[in-house]
Formats: C-alpha cells, structure tokens, sequence
C-alpha cells in the first residue's frame, strides 16, 4: 500500500530514518523483505525489515515514538489487522518481560481467532507472537540471530528453523 512518502519500501525506509532523527542509533538494519500478508489473504504483500537499536528510551516511550512515526506517515487506526501504510512494532526491550510471564504466555497460546478479535490494551514485550511469524524472524536473524527469547529461551535462528519451511521460502529479499 502506497503512502504519502511513496512505495511501501520509501515509506519503510523514511520510517528508520524518522527513528534515528528522534535519537536512536541504528546498531543494525536488515534487508527489505517482500512478504504475504499475515493472516493469509488479508491484503496485498508487505515490505517489512527489522532494526536493532540504541536509545534512552523506555519500552513505552520507544513504542509511543513508533506510534508517532506511524501516524506522521499517514497510519490511523481504526480496525485490528486492517490494510496499513506502515506497522511499526516493537518486538523486545533487551530480556524484559512485560507485563509478566503469566499474561506474556496467555496471549502467547491465544488462539488465532481470538487473536482477530481481541487487543492486549498493554504494551506485551516480549512481542507475543514473534516466534511463529517467519515475517518478524526472517529480518530479525538479519541483525539479532543470537537473541535469546526470554520465555522460549530460544534464539532467533532457532525459532526461525523451528518454523515450516515454506512460510520462510515466502520471505523474500528485496535490495
């Protein structure tokens, strides 16, 4: 989906570039991926990449910042899932945890339909469904392959490899 800056690449790229003007240092950036959108059929394909960063900024500020970034770019909000110009997640804070193990886990093991139909209204950190989703892990292993997921306690590669190869073969590269 085209935004006001441009293609889903130009609007992706302008929205690292947005992050490193708020003050982050930019310690890794993968490549830019094509891939399907998630759940299947909900929309054209997306560009999707994965940053590792430095900043001063707590788990709320830096996800507030990202929601910022979104909405200067043309995001609104309006319906779970929806066709977007840009998505900007926050996927982990170091090891935190947050708000705790026991709510991390219940919207890890939610069901997909429940997930449809249901928000946290909390930041969840790590994000909860990172490890199934070959669109978060493939770029993710581009800058943090070693990470190790507080709850799984498995490193990205190795979420990444536990998943079906075809969902990886659907990550492609674009640059």
């Amino acid at each position: 989906m085209h935004s006001s800056i441009g293609t889903p690449v130009e609007t992706l790229q302008k929205a690292v570039d947005s992050i490193e003007e708020m003050g982050a240092v930019i310690r890794g950036r993968s490549r830019f991926f094509r891939t399907p959108a998630v759940p299947a059929g909900s929309g054209p394909d997306f560009v999707n990449a994965a940053i590792s960063i430095n900043a001063h900024w707590s788990s709320t500020e830096a996800i507030a910042r990202l929601h910022e970034v979104e909405s200067r770019l043309g995001r609104r909000r309006k319906v779970r899932w929806e066709q977007r110009v840009i998505d900007l997640d926050l996927l982990a804070h170091d090891q935190m945890i947050r708000p705790s193990v026991q709510v991390l886990r219940r919207w890890m093991e939610l069901p997909v339909q429940k997930q449809k139909e249901m928000a946290p209204g909390q930041l969840l950190l790590p994000h909860p469904r990172m490890h199934e989703r070959a669109f978060v892990l493939v770029p993710l292993a581009d800058v943090e392959p070693d990470w190790i997921h507080p709850i799984t306690r498995k490193s990205v590669s190795e979420m990444q490899d536990a998943l079906p190869a075809a969902e990886i073969e659907a990550i492609v590269p674009i640059e």
